[in-house]
């Protein structure tokens, strides 16, 4: 009999990692699930069966002493400086790594290359400058269709890291002066794009050697802290929705094929309709899970986690239709409480209606 495969995840003891932990040992009870992180504090909640501190320096070779001392089968890095890392060093740790090329994971860093780059082929992203310095933002503006209000942000990154609407250039000068001056965020680390005021998609999925296996979606209804934040807005909801819109799924892959025929790995994806209702991309998250994905993985007739691993290890996998969404469950998430995931029929099961309501 095989031995039971050992995982290791990183950034264990995070929201994002205990909810692609939960999800593995749902998916697959037999995966033997292994922690690591820098900090001993967030590791002391990590939902692995084993934890592992690492240092801040060294790491590359602290990371490899873990996967022989653990004999582990496969590592998941779960945040963008992870990726980024064991990308650069995946041909010398002693386990599989099942990440997008090099080139892609880079490009996906940067939003505002990758704007260019999905726009440049003809699909839709929405218009971007980046900006040069806080002199010429008024040009920037003067470049962008006509909006009452525009979108300002950082170019790399992830939670919807200095992101705000803004109506003036004035406005926009103010906020990446404080960013620069209390952050020490450069003015050319921002760009301005236009504004996408539609509805608001997350989506996930998975790709062998350029075929499609897996893409599911969601809808974001409500953010987690969003009306704590300047831009009223959040890339991690509070509420979202299993939803099935074939023209962002659409785009997803047209997009994943662009940056690369033989794709492999993970993306998530941001996307946001303009007036008109047209889905537009604005992020890509190439190599890692959204914090979100108990939803891709708890709906549907596949766990999109183990069928990851599964992928990685290069067994067969059918799924059949690849866009296996199953409509109407909710994600609920509120800060220290687990994510759950509901049927839209179980929603009220358990509460006692108000007569007043």
């Amino acid at each position: 009999m095989a031995s039971p495969r050992r995982v290791l995840v990183l950034r264990a003891g995070t929201g994002a990692s205990n909810n692609l932990l939960r999800s593995l040992r749902a998916g697959d009870p037999a995966l033997v699930l292994v922690g690591a992180h820098t900090d001993r504090f967030v590791l002391k909640k990590s939902d692995a069966d084993r934890n592992h501190l690492l240092p801040e320096s060294g790491l590359v070779d602290a990371l490899r002493d873990v996967i022989e001392r653990e004999r582990i089968d496969l590592l998941l890095p779960n945040n963008e400086p992870d990726v980024a890392l064991v990308s650069g060093v995946r041909e010398e740790l002693p386990c599989r790594t099942f990440l997008p090329a090099p080139n892609v994971i880079a490009l996906c860093q940067d939003k505002y290359a990758l704007t260019e780059f999905v726009r440049a082929r003809g699909l839709a992203a929405p218009v971007t400058y980046p900006v040069a310095d806080l002199e010429t933002i008024a040009d920037v503006f003067g470049r962008l269709p006509s909006q009452p209000r525009l979108w300002c942000r950082i170019r790399r990154g992830a939670g919807s890291m200095g992101a705000l609407p803004v109506k003036s250039p004035d406005q926009a000068r103010s906020w990446i002066g404080y960013w620069h001056e209390m952050r020490g965020v450069p003015p050319t680390d921002f760009t301005i794009s236009e504004y996408l005021p539609g509805r608001d998609y997350s989506a996930q999925g998975l790709w062998k050697d350029g075929r499609l296996v897996l893409l599911k979606m969601s809808e974001r209804l409500s953010y987690f802290g969003g009306h704590h934040q300047p831009s009223g807005t959040s890339s991690t909801p509070s509420l979202a929705k299993t939803v099935l819109e074939p023209a962002v799924l659409t785009l997803c892959t047209e997009v994943v094929r662009a940056l690369d025929p033989g794709a492999s790995g993970v993306f998530s994806f941001d996307l946001r309709e303009n007036a008109g209702g047209v889905p537009h991309l604005t992020e890509v998250n190439a190599g890692r899970f959204a914090m979100i994905t108990p939803i891709y993985d708890l709906t549907g007739k596949h766990n999109m986690a183990v069928t990851y691993v599964r992928l990685a290890f290069d067994e067969p996998v059918d799924v059949g239709d690849p866009w296996d969404i199953a409509e109407d469950h909710y994600l609920v998430r509120d800060l220290d409480t687990t994510p759950a995931v509901f049927d839209a029929e179980d929603l009220f099961d358990g509460i006692e209606p108000s007569p007043h309501a």
